[in-house]
């Protein structure tokens, strides 16, 4: 069995932020913990500081080495895109000091990994997390969709992994002599 490797999981919001942490060592994966920033009304500059204090800290305390994060999607309204977009740097920042490796995921690609379809609505995801990960009680909305992302990279990252390992195979196969060409040339 391989050492676990501890994701942090964002969905970030000017209002609300979404964390959720997960241990995933490839065959399984376990919740650690998950909950939501409530970031209120006050001052944008006041939002974007909390949640870089929080986030922080919630990466000194749970040590994730690898973070994942929501890509920013096209907005209507410019002035909500670029909120988020402020919302989720100030997320990504608070963690360097971790020194984790931040990995990005978009939301179709999310929701395709966790409930099968891209097009897939909140209660959906709501729903498929709380099942993946075992959970008593259904997660909020915001929470549900970090724990999302990190589910999301535990499994692209377990096939990444797998690939690699299959590339590298393959590679050695090539330089024995071995993959096609030397079948081609036994069966001449």
């Amino acid at each position: 069995m391989n050492e676990p490797t501890r994701i942090l999981g964002i969905d970030p919001g000017s209002r609300m932020t979404g964390f959720g942490i997960i241990d995933s060592d490839g065959t399984g994966t376990r919740y650690v913990a998950s909950g939501c920033l409530k970031l209120g009304d006050g001052l944008f500059a006041g939002r974007l500081r909390e949640i870089y204090s929080r986030i922080g800290d919630l990466v000194m305390e749970y040590a994730p080495s690898h973070v994942a994060i929501e890509q920013v999607f096209v907005h209507k309204n410019a002035d909500s895109a670029l909120k988020l977009g402020h919302a989720r740097a100030a997320a990504i920042c608070a963690t360097f000091a971790g020194a984790p490796e931040l990995f990005e995921y978009a939301a179709r690609e999310i929701k395709q990994a966790v409930v099968g379809s891209g097009g897939a609505g909140k209660q959906q995801v709501q729903h498929m997390v709380r099942v993946i990960l075992a959970l008593e009680a259904m997660p909020q909305s915001d929470e549900a969709d970090a724990l999302a992302v990190a589910i999301c990279h535990a499994h692209s990252f377990r096939l990444r992994a797998a690939k690699t390992v299959t590339s590298a195979t393959t590679a050695k196969s090539a330089r024995r002599g071995g993959g096609r060409s030397s079948w081609r040339k036994f069966a001449g």
